[in-house]
């Protein structure tokens, strides 16, 4: 394990949590200790009655006991759906396929070497975070791609690559929320939101770009709070990589064979987006669909897209560098590439089911809907009320893995009821977000959570949920801190938090 500063307060209560934290036991088991533990926890809820009435349908919900006839029907019957609907697992094996062709030829390697060499290093980290944010804009994608590039990038840079690791894995989940451009995300929780608004008023027209100012100026912010986070106190936190990659093998140099297929490789990825591209930009492309381009099936399958996207490529690049002599040789690498997945894979059962149970319990809506009635009931008003509620979000997100689900809980609880205090439904949608994105990284609810212990222990082998934890912790206080501090801003100046809308009600 590597040698870590023992200095500082802070930085022995993260050491601490990480001891702690890795104490516990393998990942699999793990999730498998989390599953045993909600299904005794819904015997006993359920025999206390223990439930709530759903705040839009006014319908009773309860918790579902697993141990029951019908509960353990539940359990053998979505054992094979809790794992092969696992949103991580059919993506990163799909997306696994081509980026593993990159790595093994050594595209990858070189495209890193490349950006390390044409990048002054004082930006690297601000360039990282400040991508990984914006990869909203492409769903998840962020997580299977950026995340495991940040650590190769440290890595070629001879920086730890955990800290590279953390510093996509901040932007992709802590900065969820925010972007330069509308995403789906905008559209989805949008739709949620005008729904939830009609409660109080049947007209009202929820405005899609009603985050977008507040969001952009989020993207910087957050971009400079991550590289504060990581290069102030996640590496030197770390200290020097000791870990099971040897990173002094890593070659600075390309070679002019390699350029020269690098170039080729340039020139076909070139060609295969403007192929890719006429599947959406024509008005009569296949894929364009019929709503906003953002929730067209082309960003809804954007996993199929980026696999075509990086697969030509690397073909190309192997071809050239003469890798590539045969498609057997392609069939080789993709199985190779798959021979290492085999740990996650099992992995990806065990969270499935976890996740998928704990969804199926109702006990995620419960804990929502209990904590938007608290809230109502105490009486804040002001920013106290949206500091509050920032502070549910991101309590409950611990529990509801899913942004649009827990919207669809809290939207009808919250949106009205701010309505009626004169707040602007994009007003309370984008406090949620906030809420919502800055406890991401350290959820193990988080979908793409046993993922990312995946990627770790590639560079060590005996990281685990601690190591992860107790890492990311540092962005999610730091970023809560100063994205609630922006929000505050914006209310005390009445700022427009997009075009056309405002924070309160005209």
């Amino acid at each position: 394990m590597e040698e870590k500063s023992k200095s500082g307060f802070f930085i022995k209560w993260l050491n601490g949590l990480e001891k702690v934290g890795n104490k516990l036991p393998h990942p699999f088991m793990l999730f498998f200790y989390f599953t045993l533990t909600v299904i005794l926890a819904t015997a006993l809820l359920s025999l206390l009655g223990v439930g709530t009435y759903h705040p839009a349908t006014g319908e009773r919900i309860e918790v579902l006991n697993l141990l029951s006839g019908e509960g353990i029907h539940r359990i053998f019957s979505t054992v094979l759906p809790n794992f092969t609907n696992f949103a991580p697992l059919g993506q990163v094996l799909v997306i696994m396929f081509a980026i593993g062709l990159l790595d093994r030829l050594g595209l990858l390697a070189n495209i890193l070497k490349s950006i390390v060499l044409a990048v002054p290093k004082r930006f690297i980290t601000p360039m990282l975070v400040f991508v990984s944010v914006l990869s909203s804009v492409a769903t998840d994608a962020g997580y299977v791609v950026l995340i495991p590039l940040g650590a190769a990038l440290f890595a070629s840079m001879k920086r730890h690559p955990i800290a590279g690791l953390a510093a996509s894995f901040a932007g992709v989940a802590g900065g969820f929320g925010a972007n330069l451009v509308i995403t789906p995300g905008d559209a989805l929780l949008g739709g949620i939101s005008e729904a939830a608004a009609h409660a109080i008023d049947p007209t009202y027209t929820f405005n899609i770009l009603g985050n977008w100012y507040f969001m952009i100026a989020s993207v910087i912010l957050l971009t400079l709070v991550g590289t504060f986070v990581t290069e102030k106190i996640v590496e030197p936190r770390l200290g020097e990589y000791k870990g099971t990659a040897d990173l002094s093998e890593i070659d600075e140099r390309v070679s002019p064979e390699e350029k020269r297929a690098m170039k080729g490789a340039g020139v076909a990825f070139l060609i295969t987006a403007i192929l890719l591209s006429l599947l959406i930009v024509p008005s009569w492309g296949p894929l364009r669909g019929e709503a906003e381009i953002v929730a067209s099936p082309f960003f809804t399958h954007l996993i199929v897209v980026l696999f075509f996207l990086f697969l030509v490529p690397g073909i190309v690049y192997g071809k050239m560098t003469k890798q590539i002599k045969s498609n057997d040789d392609i069939a080789k690498n993709f199985i190779e590439t798959m021979s290492t997945m085999s740990g996650f894979v099992a992995l990806a059962f065990m969270a499935g089911q976890f996740v998928g149970l704990f969804a199926q319990s109702n006990l995620g809506a419960i804990i929502a809907i209990a904590g938007g009635n608290f809230l109502q009931e105490i009486g804040f008003t002001g920013f106290g009320l949206i500091l509050s509620f920032v502070i549910l979000s991101a309590f409950v997100n611990l529990f509801i893995g899913s942004a649009s689900a827990q919207w669809l809980i809290f939207a009808p609880i919250f949106v009205p009821m701010l309505m009626q205090l004169g707040y602007s439904p994009e007003f309370t949608q984008l406090a949620y977000r906030v809420g919502d994105s800055i406890t991401n990284p350290i959820s193990p609810l988080l979908t793409y959570f046993a993922l990312i212990i995946v990627f770790a222990q590639k560079y060590d082998k005996k990281a685990g949920m601690g190591t992860i934890i107790s890492t990311m912790v540092p962005y999610s206080i730091f970023f809560g801190i100063f994205w609630v501090a922006l929000l505050g801003i914006w209310m005390i100046f009445a700022l427009p938090i997009g075009p056309g809308a405002m924070i309160f009600l005209p």
